[in-house]
């Protein structure tokens, strides 16, 4: 049984976005089946040089400022926090959740994580969708659907929605620490374990379609080669 819930979010840089991100987490951890002093939010300042971190302190977050690491470290680094603030709470009862700064999480994403996690599964990788398309020219959302249709048993991992009982995050050695893929890379070691990963297609996130994106290899670059044809 989940008895702790912490939600991981990286930023760098993120002061123009993060709040929105951060009181969607707060609405979706609200109606996750645990009690409040149970449920924390974590933001890693990665190498920020505007408001972020105040930003996200003012919003309740335990905040983590790091020298700029790239995202596997500082995802990474915000779990190891989160577990920390769990206590002595047995790791298979901590529910780690992971999203982005640029990312709206549903009022239900914890909960419903929670109800695979009760289910057996060890693991739960979600979709994402794009809140504005005007961003990017014409077509590219049409694009984007053939190449990522959502179903259930998709095979897409994205950090922005994902998570983890901490047992089999610990287990697996963690987030590793690249600048980009560290969400597959971690899936794949759960997998590799034996361990089960849920994907269900009706647990979407949105997320920006910005074409200042932060992990070099990331959902923004995906939607620049997207949107060159190139995939």
């Amino acid at each position: 049984m989940i008895r702790t819930v912490a939600v991981v979010v990286p930023a760098h840089d993120e002061s123009a976005c993060v709040a929105a991100c951060l009181s969607a987490v707060h609405r979706a951890l609200e109606h996750a089946p645990v009690p409040p002093e149970h449920r924390h939010v974590v933001v890693v300042a990665d190498g920020c040089r505007d408001g972020t971190a105040s930003a996200a302190r003012l919003l309740g977050a335990h905040v983590v400022e790091v020298p700029h690491c790239g995202v596997g470290a500082a995802r990474d680094v915000g779990v190891r926090r989160a577990l920390a603030l769990a206590g002595g709470v047995p790791a298979d009862s901590v529910w780690l959740a992971s999203t982005d700064a640029d990312t709206l999480v549903p009022v239900r994403w914890i909960a419903d994580q929670l109800v695979h996690a009760k289910a057996g599964h060890d693991a739960v990788a979600g979709t994402v969708e794009v809140t504005d398309w005007s961003l990017r020219s014409e077509g590219l959302a049409e694009r984007f659907g053939l190449r990522f249709p959502v179903a259930d048993g998709h095979d897409h991992v994205h950090g922005a929605n994902l998570g983890v009982r901490a047992s089999a995050y610990v287990d697996a050695g963690g987030f590793p620490d690249l600048g980009s893929g560290e969400d597959h890379a971690l899936v794949e070691r759960l997998t590799g374990l034996g361990l089960s990963v849920r994907s269900p297609g009706d647990l979407p996130v949105r997320t920006s379609a910005r074409r200042s994106f932060r992990a070099p290899e990331g959902f923004g670059r995906l939607l620049d080669t997207l949107e060159r044809g190139v995939v």
